[in-house]
């Protein structure tokens, strides 16, 4: 046989659960009321311990006159008694909130932390519509338990406005999207991102906040320059400011950008006039630059919807700009490494895509697997399509 303590102690357990939260918090009228097995004194306990059947009896009926829910009652006849007694069997709660008093009602260790998260949440719950958002915030307390709630309510609002490359190379803070001031991006860039992440499926994390938005912050977007050629510069490799690009031109005939920095060992070198910039992501406003329309530039991304996507934001910018590796023939050769791409991009363009791009999104979008990254793709492809733009091919 349970005490109410000890399963009220279960209970401030399953609480630190994320699948008990998330399953008694959203899980609507299915999930409650919720049934907790008490056990029934056996005959030793009625024979030979008579103080202690009498207070845990009482208990239960305290339970109940202190409104911590309903609990059962059986009758059962023991040996040796002439008459059949009363004792509980279960313990069953309506709703959240007898849930979280019993926990306090007990003293159980951590229960007022327990009843300050459930007040919050009841409160973020009825403010934040999405289904995603809601459970986001229902199983991940550390996310926002530091924030204040108005503020949580607010990113969440937030993150209903963003879109991909939506600050177009501006700074965070003068993004026009409500509750925006000079420092909550700062403040809450963490929050903001795991938001984003429930939208578009971790896409924020994997670009980073500001290259996802596309944003040039105050401390700006650090970009990797890699000459292919010696001579160029004076370094094998560098970071520079995005915002540095904007008026200072690299010393080379051609400019090569690569999406993803993790590609730099598929580059061809040595490659004669070449400087190669990596990692921008959607962090492509630098590319307004007026140096780079007397350049011949090229764009190799990742081949899906949002490397498309990327493509068609730096087209906007440098309109003679040459894609190479995003085509369906590239796709259809190495169509057995391709995984899914489980949330797209905006269907949208922020910027021209070419009849058979568009196609090849349209194509991309409708396959289980669509998102062929281009690390993946053999080097020999790579040297080939990169020498073969070099060239004038």
């Amino acid at each position: 046989m349970k005490s109410p303590q000890t399963l009220a102690a279960k209970l401030a357990q399953q609480w630190h659960s994320a699948d008990w939260r998330e399953r008694q918090l959203l899980g609507g009228g299915a999930a409650w009321p919720l049934t907790l097995s008490i056990g029934q004194p056996d005959s030793a306990v009625f024979i030979g311990d008579a103080a202690a059947l009498r207070s845990h009896l009482q208990q239960w009926r305290a339970v109940e006159q202190h409104g911590l829910g309903s609990v059962q009652w059986q009758e059962r006849r023991y040996r040796g008694s002439s008459d059949a007694i009363a004792v509980p069997t279960h313990w069953q709660l309506a709703k959240p909130s007898q849930c979280v008093a019993a926990i306090g009602h007990f003293k159980v260790p951590g229960h007022a932390q327990v009843h300050k998260d459930y007040a919050r949440l009841s409160t973020l719950i009825a403010a934040v519509e999405r289904s995603g958002f809601q459970r986001l915030l229902v199983r991940r307390l550390v996310q926002w338990r530091d924030t204040p709630t108005e503020a949580v309510i607010t990113a969440a609002r937030m993150a209903l406005q963003l879109e991909p490359g939506c600050a177009q190379g501006k700074p965070l803070r003068a993004l026009a999207v409500q509750g925006n001031d000079s420092k909550f991006f700062e403040r809450h860039a963490s929050l903001l991102t795991a938001l984003l992440d429930e939208r578009f499926d971790g896409e924020a994390s994997r670009q980073g906040l500001l290259g996802f938005l596309g944003a040039l912050p105050e401390d700006d977007h650090w970009l990797l320059i890699t000459p292919l050629a010696p001579g160029l510069l004076p370094f094998a490799r560098q970071r520079v400011r995005a915002s540095e690009l904007l008026t200072t031109p690299l010393p080379a005939r051609r400019i090569l950008l690569v999406e993803n920095e993790r590609s730099l060992h598929q580059l061809p070198q040595p490659l004669a006039g070449t400087i190669a910039v990596l990692g921008a992501g959607l962090n492509l406003g630098w590319l307004a630059t007026p140096w780079l329309q007397e350049r011949q530039v090229a764009y190799w991304g990742d081949l899906d919807t949002w490397g498309l996507h990327m493509l068609a934001i730096a087209r906007g910018h440098v309109p003679h700009l040459r894609a190479l590796l995003m085509d369906r023939a590239t796709f259809n050769a190495h169509q057995p490494l391709a995984v899914a791409e489980p949330v797209h991009a905006p269907a949208t363009a922020c910027g021209p895509l070419g009849p058979d791009e568009a196609g090849l999104d349209g194509h991309l979008r409708a396959q289980e697997k669509g998102r062929l990254e281009q690390e993946f793709l053999p080097t020999d492809t790579v040297h080939r399509a990169v020498r073969a733009w070099a060239d004038g091919d």
